[in-house]
């Protein structure tokens, strides 16, 4: 128990320094939120690597517009423990796995779109503790999708094919981010044009 406790404690502290390190870099003015919702991210994203790391499903396979059907179908606590779900599956996901996502039938905005929505249902609620986290997740839901994009890249390169995959998006989508992030070991992208050499 004391080891998974220290394990989950080191995890929430390597989140945490991920999460307000991508938020000083890409400049996010902090709200009165801000402080919440960052530790809220922190530990959706200890929650789902702990699911990984366990090898259980961190989500439910079933369609998001199907389960956001569902949702809408219940109400009281079972509809607000959907939406939160739909919620922090879409934030996840795109967050994520985003890249991947724009070679799929359905684009990251679809999932954007249903985060948001969820997020913003969720806030409508004043009696609950978190609406004002989830207030700030429906407004600022790309600028979160954005900070999960950093930490996915900052704490996946790891090896040359990480790299490489890094800079394969940067030629294919231009980002400052990715540009940064080559920058930083040692990679020089140059923009020539409408066409990216290294």
């Amino acid at each position: 128990m004391t080891n998974a406790l220290r394990r989950d404690e080191t995890l929430v502290e390597y989140f945490k320094e991920m999460v307000e390190g991508a938020l000083a870099n890409q400049r996010v003015e902090p709200t009165h939120s801000t402080s919440p919702t960052t530790f809220y991210v922190v530990r959706l994203l200890t929650v789902f690597a702990r699911a990984d790391e366990q090898g259980q499903a961190c989500w439910d396979p079933e369609p998001l517009a199907l389960r956001l059907g569902r949702a809408l179908e219940n109400s009281g606590r079972e509809q607000r423990s959907q939406l939160r779900e739909i919620g922090d599956s879409s934030l996840f996901l795109v967050g994520f796995f985003g890249d991947s996502l724009h070679r799929k039938i359905v684009e990251p905005d679809y999932y954007m779109s249903l985060g948001e929505y969820a997020y913003g249902s969720l806030s409508q609620c004043g009696a609950d503790v978190l609406a004002p986290v989830f207030a700030e997740l429906a407004q600022r839901f790309i600028t979160y999708v954005d900070v999960l994009q950093e930490v996915s890249q900052r704490s996946g390169l790891t090896s040359d094919s990480d790299l490489l995959k890094l800079y394969e998006r940067w030629l294919l989508t231009g980002s400052g981010l990715s540009r940064q992030l080559l920058t930083e070991r040692g990679i020089a992208p140059v923009a020539v044009g409408s066409r990216f050499v290294q």
